[in-house]
């Protein structure tokens, strides 16, 4: 009674902690006992504390009311030089270092950004220029651009708006100069060309028929893979998977190389026709752009972990600069690639129509440099489909059982459901670049153009300073957003 008595505040010390300093590095709230704590035998944590631990479960039986005066008073809430990190197994980590040890230098939030942001979009990257023309590609590339990053810019500077924010990512082939080949998977589009004496080698060749029986895009890998992903996705926690994290750099490295590599070996073939199509090229400006710019939505979005990333920034001041210069560096990986496979594409004898959502499907099996690309990407996705996974289980589960793992069987279930989708899509639409068109255009309009857009508005609502030009805009704005879902579906 004594201790539950004292001010909460007050000036009792023991040893060599206080627990009314406003030191950070001083206040020490939670009890953890010895034996749950990783790597140390001695408790370090004062019995003030061990009572304020209890103050703080106190309030937090008492805010399941709607009464906010109920919630814990900012002195009772432990400081972040003092958290404890409980994993599902009971042991317990002490954060070392606290807050600031963990701030990053502006170039490693830079390339934290561009790492996150290149995912598998980049490889439909030049088949959305080859939708939209040469010329309308690159603009769009260079407004969507623009266009997403200030989107991201409100979303960044929203904290500073919202006072409570929530948190919840057989073919056709052709020789070039001898030695590198580009294939067309999809012969039809050009149906003036002369395919039947190499249609006619494949079709003698037993062993080539044996290998893509079993090494199908559509009829087996996608059942290899239920073997290799649904084991990974039953593991209780996924911090695995996350070391692994740095094989998306390498992966995307790797492929700026093979771009590079193989328009040197082509060389460019380029012919510019503004409004009508010809045989071996495609207009500069079509009708499909809006293909473009779903697929561009998803490539510049990381509206929803944007705070989080900027959070570790360790000059808070150059939060913008660095997300408009993280920007710029996404832009130019995504008109590099895809302006290079655009240009180096073989027309003539191929078609421009030739080129494939996933570009790397233009190149033979047998290229080793694109069978290493690809395999960089498996081993990509092998380390982030689990992270993904995992996510979902943990909102999915937390919200029906308030468990992020209720059972096994309950995982194994819905982890079943997630990969037989994913198999069900790649057997039946294995089209790599409506998939990210739809789900970029889905996405982008309810979380790149239009939350972005209403919570700034309204911020300047409830302060009185919203205007009819800048509501105009964000209006605008969400019909762009708008727009472009709607023109995922007509064009």
């Amino acid at each position: 009674m004594d201790e539950e008595s004292k001010p909460l505040l007050g000036s009792v010390r023991t040893g060599e902690y206080c627990t009314d300093s406003l030191d950070p590095r001083q206040r020490r709230p939670f009890h953890v006992e010895p034996r749950n704590i990783v790597d140390d035998v001695q408790e370090r944590v004062s019995a003030e504390a061990a009572v304020l631990s209890s103050r703080v479960h106190y309030y937090g039986r008492l805010t399941a009311s709607s009464d906010r005066l109920l919630a814990p008073p900012d002195h009772v809430i432990p400081s972040p030089e003092d958290i404890y990190i409980y994993s599902p197994l009971g042991t317990a980590f002490k954060v070392q270092g606290g807050d600031s040890a963990a701030k990053n230098p502006s170039i490693i939030t830079i390339f934290a950004i561009w790492n996150t942001m290149m995912g598998t979009s980049i490889l439909s990257i030049p088949w959305g220029i080859k939708q939209a023309g040469f010329t309308l590609g690159i603009i769009i590339i260079v407004l969507m651009g623009l266009l997403t990053l200030y989107c991201c810019y409100r979303v960044l500077k929203s904290t500073k708006s919202i006072h409570y924010v929530h948190n919840v990512s057989t073919s056709d082939a052709f020789g070039t100069n001898g030695t590198d080949r580009v294939i067309c998977p999809y012969p039809d589009v050009n149906p003036h060309g002369n395919h039947s004496s190499f249609l006619m080698h494949v079709s003698d060749n037993s062993t080539g028929h044996v290998f893509e029986h079993w090494w199908s895009k559509t009829n087996t890998i996608p059942f290899y893979l239920i073997v290799l992903l649904l084991p990974l996705l039953n593991f209780r926690s996924a911090s695995f998977f996350a070391r692994f994290t740095f094989l998306g750099t390498i992966s995307v490295l790797y492929l700026i190389f093979l771009v590079t590599y193989k328009s040197i070996r082509l060389g460019f073939h380029l012919e510019f026709h503004w409004f009508e199509s010809t045989k071996f090229f495609v207009p500069e400006f079509r009708s499909l752009f809006p293909q473009l710019s779903g697929v561009l939505t998803l490539a510049f979005f990381i509206h929803n972990c944007i705070i989080t990333l900027m959070k570790n920034n360790r000059h808070q001041e150059n939060n913008v600069r660095d997300l408009s210069l993280a920007y710029l560096l996404v832009g130019l990986t995504y008109l590099y690639v895809g302006v290079l496979i655009f240009a180096a594409f073989p027309s003539p004898p191929l078609s421009k129509e030739c080129i494939e959502p996933n570009f790397l499907d233009n190149f033979p099996s047998s290229d080793i440099l694109v069978f290493v690309a690809r395999t960089f990407l498996l081993f990509q996705m092998t380390t982030v489909y689990p992270l993904l996974g995992y996510l979902v289980r943990v909102q999915v589960m937390g919200q029906i059982f308030g468990n992020h793992y209720p059972g096994f069987l309950h995982v194994l279930f819905l982890n079943i459901l997630l990969v037989g989708t994913g198999v069900l899509m790649a057997k039946f639409y294995p089209n790599i670049g409506s998939i990210i068109r739809y789900s970029g255009a889905i996405c982008g309009l309810a979380l790149v153009f239009m939350l972005p857009s209403l919570v700034h508005m309204v911020s300047l609502k409830r302060n009185g300073e919203l205007r009819w030009p800048s509501a105009i805009f964000h209006s605008f704005l969400i019909l762009l957003g708008l727009a472009n879902l709607l023109g995922q579906f007509f064009m």
